[in-house]
């Protein structure tokens, strides 16, 4: 198909000038069609401050696609309840198709126009194309069914973007882990050093937690897999249309039950809200770590250069402004959600024009959301894990501290006991400047006679890795089967 722009898409459009009223979309046919729309009502225009206030178009203008395929699906409908021929349809489709295209070569053209909101300009150009044809199209049809079935096929799309986007994080972590699989590192509590855990293990908490992310997102998707399209305003449409094949013919699942809830339900938007807020805020975590790993006085990783930047006044300073904003966005992307709820709080049935509100703080979400997991997984690649550094801050803060303690169990004592009398012998430690392991016998029987020659395997690294057996714990062994299974189940799903 010969691409064209928003201005001449009319002309290339084959056929429509048989209706003899085929028009330059020009303002004044703008103006004519919107009028139209609701105009018949008023004796006089909107005060242009109303208008600004009012129209949509400068953020809806991204439903123009999903305006368009739900235009093509209701002239079906409609030939299948006499209100327009086949070859009225024909001609429809083939306008429509020219749109399409023109639309997806240049989205920004539509902001050039006057219109009211998306489903106007859609219109208004149909006209220009087809003459009165292009009025016959919204025939028991509402723009509150329409924007509800756009903003639905949008958040489809959009979800099976950011499946995808969750996915190559997910690979990236998985990757990065298997890169560092010998690292190990202290795991923290109250960013304390607690007790030794490898890279690839910290990576795979990632992986999990993207994971119940992705699953999430395919709920909220499987939910708002239905389409409002010819509930009319609020009451249903008086034309017997098939809802069940024309939802089907968008690519929803079927057919939503009540006219009512249809045309006000924005618990997809808010669901949607709500997976990115929760997702973000496991990205702002994963940016707090690496934020910290990579700090001076931690020194475990250094992030690439491609996704760090400089100081204007000290030049020996790398900053992690990837990781920071990732961190920052959280709150913007949390905020949305919240306006949402609001802005849905104790509206009544059925649409009112509150609802136009959901779709720039949705937009803004999904699309911060979108390009955070993308910088995420920009970041893992060429990130460099210190394996000296990792190595000597897990081995220092007493990390095994709890191994002395199993040790003292193994040998008869009670663990609360055992618990206090490795405190005592960490203070002990601490005060002579020695890590346990480097205790003597004698030392360590100052505070326990059980102790002997065979604590001292129990007291290294490797040895505190090796007993955490169980699934989901951080021995090597657990660790390498968590990470084929990763590793096999994201090549699966592609």
């Amino acid at each position: 198909m010969q691409e064209n722009t928003g201005q001449d898409f009319c002309a290339q459009a084959k056929g429509p000038r048989e209706y003899g009223k085929a028009q330059t979309p020009t303002d004044n046919a703008f103006k004519e069609s919107n009028m139209a729309l609701w105009g018949g009502r008023f004796s006089q225009g909107a005060d242009s401050r109303f208008k600004q206030f009012n129209d949509s178009l400068r953020f809806d203008y991204r439903l123009a696609e999903q305006d368009i395929q739900g235009s093509m699906a209701w002239a079906k409908a409609l030939v299948k309840v006499g209100v327009l021929t086949a070859d009225e349809q024909g001609k429809l489709q083939q306008a429509m198709e020219v749109l399409l295209a023109s639309v997806q070569q240049d989205p920004q053209q539509i902001l050039s126009s006057d219109a009211e909101d998306i489903h106007s300009w859609v219109e208004s150009q149909l006209i220009a194309a087809v003459g009165d044809l292009g009025k016959k199209l919204h025939t028991g049809r509402s723009r509150n069914d329409q924007v509800a079935t756009d903003l639905k096929l949008w958040c489809k799309a959009q979800g099976e973007l950011l499946l995808g986007s969750i996915t190559a994080l997910q690979q990236g972590l998985v990757a990065s882990a298997r890169a560092n699989q010998a690292a190990v590192l202290p795991g923290y509590t109250h960013l304390q050093r607690a007790q030794p855990v490898t890279f690839a293990h910290w990576a795979l908490a990632y992986v999990e937690m993207l994971e119940r992310d992705y699953s999430r997102l395919q709920d909220a998707l499987k939910r708002l897999d239905t389409s409002p399209l010819g509930c009319g305003a609020l009451a249903g449409t008086a034309y017997a249309i098939d809802r069940e094949a024309l939802a089907l013919d968008m690519g929803f699942g079927g057919a939503t039950r009540n006219s009512l809830d249809s045309v006000s339900d924005r618990d997809h938007v808010v669901e949607l809200m709500h997976v990115a807020s929760l997702s973000m805020t496991h990205l702002s975590r994963f940016a707090e770590d690496l934020i910290f790993y990579n700090t001076g006085e931690a020194g475990f990783v250094e992030l690439s250069d491609a996704v760090t930047s400089g100081s204007s006044l000290m030049p020996q300073k790398k900053n992690p402004d990837a990781l920071e904003l990732i961190r920052g966005k959280t709150g913007r992307v949390v905020g949305a959600q919240m306006g949402m709820l609001m802005s849905l709080k104790a509206l009544p049935l059925a649409y009112n024009k509150d609802m136009q509100e959901d779709k720039e703080g949705l937009f803004d979400a999904l699309d911060t959301w979108h390009d955070c997991l993308d910088m995420a997984a920009l970041v893992l690649i060429d990130l460099k894990v210190n394996g000296e550094r990792t190595m000597a801050a897990a081995q220092g803060g007493y990390a095994n501290a709890t191994e002395l303690a199993d040790y003292l169990v193994a040998k008869g004592i009670p663990f609360r006991e055992a618990h206090h009398i490795v405190g005592e012998t960490v203070v002990f430690a601490i005060s002579v400047g020695r890590p346990l392991e480097e205790l003597s016998i004698g030392e360590f029987q100052r505070f326990s006679p059980v102790i002997e020659f065979d604590v001292y395997p129990n007291l290294e690294l490797e040895a505190t890795l090796a007993k955490r057996v169980t699934k989901g714990g951080v021995a090597r062994e657990q660790v390498e089967a968590a990470l084929t299974a990763a590793e096999a189940w994201l090549a699966k799903r592609g």
